[in-house]
């Protein structure tokens, strides 16, 4: 009984006051300042819960310094699966977040246990742990956030002649699932692409980008030449996605992440071999843009990869 009295403190507590703080955080109070999606929840949140754990531990294990980097893992790893569990979360932002949680929640344990090998556990420390993410709500609202724009670029050789490269980047049939060959993108759960068709090869035609789970985009050319080269605006039809498509703290066109434009550009290398270029510029409006810029072009240059595999593919057959 009393090691599990032990171990409800130590995990059980923590778990419950990650819930109760996501709750504060997604009320009317914080969202309209920060939200979830902010410094405050990211970052210092598993700080805090790592601290926590260590905090409420046994003292025998508290003083150990693998206890303290690796206790807050169980308790962030329960928090993060339950909200999983329950969907308030989905596998995009949960694969995002998670090594954020687990080094911060390893910095949270680390912090407490010296502070607990060193006999200084008190009220006001624990008081202060529990309280640090919101202490940082009004420091980091009063930052005048801007949003980062960032390209992911990506491009791929094709044996084939330019008028079949192209007919191929400006309408590109249905792809079954077979040909789909996106890796982190799927496995991250992200809409994979169906089809895309050009109404008119000219400047100011319209291009329509389906993927499955109802994500569409509306595509204005506003740069055209050829089998040379074509940009286009990208504009999702964010009233068209259903509310299950994506999180809604990583849904395109949404307050976080928005796709600005596309480009395909062909180059010639030699005789029926060309390089295909396809890079996309897109936004991104947190207080994190470091790190979640770096995702995003993760997961973006996926999706394009993909997308120049199948045109290869469908030239050199």
């Amino acid at each position: 009984m009393d090691k599990l009295r032990s171990s409800f403190f130590a995990f059980g507590v923590p778990v419950i006051y990650a819930f109760l703080m996501r709750g504060i955080f997604l009320s009317d109070l914080y969202s309209t300042a920060v939200g979830i999606v902010s410094a405050a929840f990211v970052l210092f949140g598993p700080l805090s819960i790592g601290a926590i754990t260590v905090f409420l531990s046994p003292a025998r294990y508290a003083v150990n310094a693998w206890y303290n980097i690796f206790a807050p893992w169980v308790s962030l790893g329960l928090f993060v699966l339950l909200t999983f569990l329950v969907k308030f979360e989905g596998a995009i932002c949960i694969v995002m977040v998670m090594p954020v949680f687990l080094v911060l929640g390893s910095a949270g344990g680390l912090i407490a246990g010296e502070i607990r090998r060193r006999r200084q556990r008190t009220k006001l420390n624990v008081a202060i742990a529990v309280l640090l993410p919101f202490l940082i709500v009004p420091i980091e609202s009063a930052f005048d956030i801007k949003p980062s724009t960032y390209e992911a670029y990506t491009t791929i050789e094709i044996d084939a002649p330019a008028d079949v490269i192209w007919e191929n980047v400006v309408r590109v049939r249905e792809i079954s699932p077979a040909e789909d060959n996106g890796k982190l993108s799927k496995f991250m759960g992200f809409p994979r692409p169906v089809v895309a068709e050009l109404d008119t090869l000219m400047k100011g035609g319209r291009r329509k980008a389906v993927f499955d789970k109802g994500l569409v985009f509306d595509e204005v050319v506003y740069d055209y030449s050829h089998e040379k080269k074509m940009s286009f605006s990208i504009t999702p039809i964010t009233a068209e996605i259903p509310p299950a498509t994506l999180d809604e703290h990583v849904i395109v066109g949404g307050k976080y992440f928005t796709v600005l434009d596309g480009t395909y550009e062909l180059e010639k290398i030699s005789d029926n071999k060309y390089r295909l270029i396809l890079y996309s510029h897109f936004s991104l409006n947190t207080t994190f843009n470091f790190y979640s810029g770096m995702w995003s072009k993760w997961i973006m240059s996926d999706i394009q990869n993909n997308i120049l595999g199948i045109i290869k593919k469908r030239c050199e057959n």
